[in-house]
């Protein structure tokens, strides 16, 4: 019998390795998509034009895009092209090769972001994907126009999925390594006033989402893929405080962010933006999450950072 097949694009990177693993230890031939093809299981594309790699959708169970540029970087206007072209254009040219495919994919899964809902503070209620709120900055829009892509692609015969997908934490790659670090030698405090919320996913929650999306074939249109129980910034940090019990604790005001920001090439939008999602279509099908608290999540990837 042969395998299901799986192809990745952009999967080289933190999440693309947990995903490659998770689905080849369930029998998938996981094929990626990458710009610089050196390995057995992987072709080249250039992530905006039709070339032989389409090819290798033909038939295959799904198709899984994690393609997009960094935002870990200034939002100058040169970095805010190639954030939203990486993500619109690979979007674009995967759904004309599936238009092409003569057995197209039974699924297509395309990365986008919760922080497409708008800056939620205080007692707001989390964004539902029935009853979110959607932002109207940069990085909002942004999202806006990947899904909108996505949309537009003439592609009846595939099921779509848009992973409204936040902050995912792994103890080898993401967010999570450069906290916990900063966390060691004390910036474990309130970054701002600490208010700012938290949505969140263990990587392993985020393949095993993945696995359940694939198999419950009524789920299409746009899915949030979070913890169901986001934090406050202050609450995250007191869990790393716990861990690691730095001799000092320094304190973090917004415009020590801003200048530290300015310093490591980032933006403060990343850590002061208030995101407070809930994954209501996951929740109602019934996917039961291995890790619903921050807490389970950190008492498990924690020790694995030494």
């Amino acid at each position: 019998m042969n395998q299901p097949l799986m192809i990745l694009a952009g999967g080289t990177g933190f999440l693309g390795r947990h995903v490659a693993q998770h689905f080849r230890q369930l029998g998938y031939e996981v094929l990626m998509l990458t710009r610089h093809a050196r390995r057995f299981g992987e072709v080249a594309w250039d992530g905006r034009t039709l070339g032989s790699w389409a090819a290798s959708l033909e038939g295959a169970a799904v198709v899984l895009n994690l393609a997009g540029k960094s935002v870990d970087c200034r939002y100058n206007t040169v970095n805010k092209y190639a954030i939203t072209r990486s993500r619109t254009e690979s979007t674009r040219v995967l759904g004309e090769a599936i238009a092409r495919c003569q057995r197209p994919p039974a699924v297509w899964l395309n990365s986008s972001t919760a922080t497409i809902y708008q800056h939620t503070e205080g007692a707001q209620p989390a964004n539902t994907e029935a009853a979110g709120v959607i932002g109207r900055g940069f990085s909002e829009m942004v999202a806006q126009r990947w899904e909108a892509e996505f949309w537009l692609a003439q592609v009846s015969h595939t099921r779509r999925v848009a992973l409204r997908t936040a902050i995912v934490l792994g103890a080898d790659g993401g967010a999570l390594p450069v906290m916990a670090r900063l966390a060691r030698v004390g910036l474990c405090t309130p970054q701002g006033d600490g208010q700012q919320w938290i949505s969140w996913l263990h990587v392993v929650d985020f393949c095993r989402a993945v696995e359940f999306l694939l198999n419950h074939p009524t789920l299409e249109g746009a899915v949030n893929l979070c913890a169901p129980q986001p934090l406050r910034n202050y609450e995250f940090n007191a869990l790393l405080d716990q861990h690691y019990q730095p001799r000092w604790h320094l304190p973090q005001p917004r415009w020590l962010l801003e200048l530290g920001a300015f310093l490591l090439r980032t933006e403060t939008e990343l850590i002061l933006k208030s995101r407070k999602v809930m994954p209501q279509r996951l929740l109602d099908a019934g996917f039961r999450f291995n890790y619903p608290t921050c807490e389970l999540a950190l008492n498990d990837l924690l020790p694995q950072l030494g």
